[in-house]
């Protein structure tokens, strides 16, 4: 890219994202005006957009404590319970390793994600309202965040017309992967920080070019520190929300910035050595803060340093690229086979969507950024496609470009397929630069290109996400009576025990702030002699005859051998009480056993309990 300012209309965007006009204006009163009018446009874009999140996820209000997103409650409840954890930093009771699940071993929150950042920042909201209303508003405003960000920086940074900025914007929070990922992952749908680090990204290297400096002298040393200091803070903060979003972020830049350098080699000869030092510079700073939370992750406490998922099983079918997405209004459920789950529809763009961009890559030619963004959502399209191509359902022998990074260290902890949701900001920026390069054009492009986008959009648009309503927690935990057999930090033990299939008893813990730890649950942590990773922990022999009862019901045979190893594994958990709910499916049954097991129960409010 040449450092002389552009002449063509279509040229301004990419100059506008390596040069910042840095000169001093007056305030006319036009210009004030002009400045007014622009934030009270940017104001309308982000209701709009806050409008639309809260149509997408009004099935949770308005009480969310009664509501579920019915196609991933499973995760909801994970998610509830980590918020209500992470809530305990403001009352002074947090560890990155805590008591209140998996009892005696505890969980690593690092090697989960526990959204850390989001949960402490919402603390008073959950200790005040309850994770349920967290949990609404998190899913909320992570879509509507994601979109205001992405607008920000399309208007800000790009320089784009706010139309074109809009019609990106709305792609990069409600797409369909992130719409899918709503269903419970607030970790992979809190993405608004993301336009933050790209910005400070292009902040640095304005900074580091000196063809682009507010003097001749060389590069803006200031401005290249202060974009270093900021890069490490966002980083950091990233990493406590969701590191898997990191990843891809930090995959994606790599791929571009190695791109734009082939494509402008003046400007990678100019920039890059004080591009480099504020790298180094904003990296050392952030493991200043990451070393010790990341050593403790992979190599702490019930840490694991090896993924769980299957990249086999978590790959991208191909076709689903050219697919409408079943949680869009024009989707259909039968392309729900296309994937692993509600969750994960992180490819299905459509084919109108894929052409459209496809035409506006060709029209933008060989600039830069439209260049990086082509080779960039290429990369990661192809890397979601998994170690081996899967077209229609049917795995091919045809191997796919993840199978060069499968094995290799934190890349084993990715999904492939999530690889995909790195297109979505790709594929925006590419429609953003045609419509604005049409829009401030003549002719017909003038209206066709942005027209062209909508159209291409419009099969997108995302239906409401399903919800249901929730089984009430019992009285015995809402009303404070758990704390007649158990001191709060001690452990209670639910019957039946939470699992990572049926991990509906954590929500009784979640209802009371975490005040106490329970056995077993769902999490991930490290399984067997060489600590590889998994969900859940094994199940002691009382826990499993207690599941077994839940499941089928009758009355097992209970000798002293099974009393013995009831009060063994009752000690082994450090739990003060044993608790059943009056409505538990098979209550008759499960109450029969532990009477067996541990004596004569005790009724409190709508529960009985064994104090052990």
């Amino acid at each position: 890219m040449s450092s002389a300012a552009p002449t063509a209309p279509d040229a301004a965007p990419d100059q506008a994202v390596l040069a910042a006009d840095r000169l001093p204006r007056r305030l006319s009163p036009a210009r004030l005006l002009t400045t007014v009018s622009r934030h009270r446009a940017g104001v309308t874009v982000g209701l709009l957009f806050v409008a639309l999140a809260g149509w997408l996820t009004h099935g949770l209000w308005p009480d969310p404590a009664t509501r579920v997103l019915a196609l991933n409650p499973a995760d909801q409840a994970l998610y509830e319970w980590f918020l209500a954890a992470d809530a305990r930093a403001l009352l002074g009771d947090f560890d990155l390793l805590t008591d209140r699940l998996n009892a005696p071993d505890g969980v690593n929150l690092m090697t989960n994600t526990t959204v850390i950042a989001l949960g402490i920042l919402l603390a008073p909201v959950t200790l005040l309202l309850g994770a349920p209303i967290t949990f609404a508003l998190l899913a909320l405003a992570n879509l509507a965040g994601t979109a205001v960000a992405w607008y920000l920086l399309f208007t800000r940074t790009l320089g784009a017309h706010r139309v074109a900025a809009a019609l990106g914007a709305a792609l990069c929070g409600f797409g369909p992967g992130m719409v899918s990922q709503t269903n419970s992952h607030l970790h992979m749908t809190a993405q608004w920080l993301v336009p933050v680090i790209v910005w400070l990204v292009v902040r640095l290297l304005r900074a580091a070019d000196p063809a682009g400096g507010e003097t001749a002298d060389g590069p803006d040393r200031r401005r290249m520190v202060s974009s270093a200091v900021g890069l490490a803070a966002a980083v950091t903060a990233q990493v406590f929300i969701g590191e898997e979003v990191l990843f891809l972020c930090a995959i994606t830049l790599l791929v571009m910035a190695v791109t734009y350098a082939a494509t402008d080699r003046g400007l990678a000869r100019r920039a890059l050595p004080g591009f480099a030092g504020g790298m180094m510079l904003a990296t050392g700073l952030a493991l200043l803060v990451l070393a010790w939370p990341l050593w403790f992750q992979f190599a702490g406490p019930q840490g694991v340093a090896d993924g769980m998922f299957s990249p086999h099983y978590f790959s991208a079918d191909l076709r689903s690229w050219w697919t409408v997405s079943p949680l869009s209004v024009l989707g259909s459920d039968e392309a729900a086979r296309l994937t692993t789950g509600p969750a994960e529809y992180n490819t299905f763009l459509g084919w109108p969507l894929l052409l459209v961009t496809a035409a506006c890559a060709v029209w933008l030619g060989r600039r830069p950024l439209a260049v990086a963004c082509v080779v960039g959502a290429l990369a990661m399209g192809a890397l979601s496609l998994g170690p081996r191509v899967v077209l229609d359902g049917e795995r091919t022998a045809v191997p796919g470009p993840y199978a060069l990074l499968s094995g290799l260290p934190v890349v084993d902890g990715a999904l492939p397929m999530r690889f995909a949701l790195a297109t979505l900001p790709l594929i925006a920026t590419l429609l953003v630069l045609a419509a604005d390069r049409a829009l401030r054009g003549a002719g017909r492009a003038r209206r066709l290109v942005p027209a062209a986008v909508g159209v291409a959009l419009l099969p997108l648009l995302p239906a409401p996400l399903p919800t249901a309503e929730r089984p009430p927690v019992p009285e015995f935990v809402t009303a404070g009576h758990w704390r007649q057999c158990v001191e709060p930090g001690g452990v209670l033990v639910p019957v039946p025990l939470a699992t990572p299939q049926e991990p509906w008893p954590m929500r009784w813990a979640t209802a009371a702030d975490a005040a106490f730890g329970m056995p077993e649950g769902f999490f991930i942590g490290p399984y067997g002699r060489d600590g590889t990773a998994a969900m859940g922990t094994y199940k002691l022999p009382t826990s499993a005859l207690l599941t077994e009862v839940a499941r089928r019901g009758g009355q097992p045979v209970i000798g002293d051998q099974q009393r013995r190893q009831a009060a063994k594994d009752a000690d082994f958990w450090g739990a003060s009480c044993v608790a059943l709910a009056v409505d538990t499916p098979h209550a008759d049954s499960l109450r029969g056993t532990l009477e067996q097991l541990y004596g004569p129960s005790t009724r409190i409010a709508d529960a009985w309990i064994w104090r052990v």
